[in-house]
């Protein structure tokens, strides 16, 4: 059974229902369970007692009371099990960037944020490692897709963490995405505004993916808009974008190519067969965070730009695209 520990609402989590959200993170955890916890007040948001319809807000940090391991969003992951060296060795070698309160991670595609059904390892998993010194564990402020690469957010002290979960709360911050789509989107330049909504698909309903409403079709629906630009394409067939999240909903990148009929390369989830490339490229998603500009809690900014993974190194070589390239592609912001 674990301890008792604070968890911080990630940004793509912002207006989830309590109890969807511990479904999410503690998926073996019952209904009745929850209600227990919730009802006796041992489960407490920014030290107060919620409802299990209550919805959450981004940054808000969530007292997890002692749960059977059973209903770990990992079982098999021990917060305190240490590492073994070849663990530690990867986990220092994805740090970018780190100061007193912060540490920058290049997220490599393929290593999910956290743990959850069939997943034995993750950043979660990892930070451990990534303590330098400090007694406190670093702690996740934001989450990317296990197939999305790049800049990921870790905050070094629990104050650290508020601080920064407010700022992507308050949209104190710029991110810039590079993505591969199949199909070159028109106009170059643009804004996409469609709200979306989550919805269960396949055998059992078990899959639960994003998709594009319109106003007032479904209550649940969010806004969300996303800017983005082609900065070169290879003749109709591909296009180099730089995208800006103005919202941050989740899978929101994905889906709002995809309804623009030019799906991100290798994301089969939302382009399905029209998100293959041809020829010899590889096949794996081309979504990366490449630059962060945010507020540190001690003040000032900081801005952090991330390589490219190999693959998607690998198709601009290909194309001739300078994978270095450092414009600011939405100068406005």
């Amino acid at each position: 059974m674990s301890g008792v520990k604070t968890e911080i609402v990630a940004n793509d989590e912002g207006g989830v229902r309590v109890d969807r959200w511990f479904k999410r993170r503690y998926p073996s955890l019952g209904h009745g369970q929850l209600e227990k916890l919730l009802r006796t007040g041992q489960v407490r948001v920014d030290g107060g007692r919620v409802k299990a319809s209550d919805r959450l807000a981004v940054g808000a940090t969530v007292r997890i009371p002692p749960i059977p391991e059973s209903a770990e969003a990992n079982p098999v992951r021990k917060t305190d099990a240490p590492l073994a060296t070849h663990e530690k060795i990867a986990a220092e070698d994805l740090v970018i960037h780190m100061d007193s309160e912060i540490i920058i991670l290049n997220k490599p595609p393929g290593l999910a944020s956290q743990g959850g059904p069939g997943i034995t390892r993750s950043v979660d998993h990892l930070l451990s490692a990534l303590t330098f010194g400090k007694k406190q564990r670093p702690r996740l402020v934001h989450r990317l897709d296990k197939d999305t690469s790049g800049v990921l957010v870790i905050a070094r002290t629990v104050p650290a963490a508020a601080a920064l979960a407010e700022s992507f709360r308050e949209r104190d911050t710029k991110k810039i995405y590079w993505a591969l789509t199949v199909g070159v989107p028109k106009p170059h330049i643009g804004t996409i505004k469609a709200a979306l909504a989550k919805v269960a698909h396949g055998p059992g309903r078990t899959d639960e993916r994003m998709v594009v409403r319109e106003k007032g079709e479904d209550d649940d629906a969010k806004r969300a808009v996303t800017r983005y630009r082609v900065v070169d394409h290879a003749a109709q067939k591909a296009a180099w974008l730089a995208l800006m999240p103005v919202t941050g909903r989740t899978h929101q990148l994905r889906v709002h190519t995809a309804s623009l009929g030019t799906p991100i390369a290798g994301d089969f989830k939302y382009g399905e067969e029209g998100a293959r490339l041809s020829g010899s490229m590889s096949q794996k998603m081309h979504l990366h965070a490449r630059y962060l500009r945010i507020r540190k809690p001690s003040g000032g900014y900081l801005e952090i730009t991330a390589p490219l993974p190999p693959h998607m190194l690998k198709t601009w070589e290909l194309f001739g695209w300078d994978p270095d390239n450092t414009q600011d592609f939405f100068p406005d912001v």
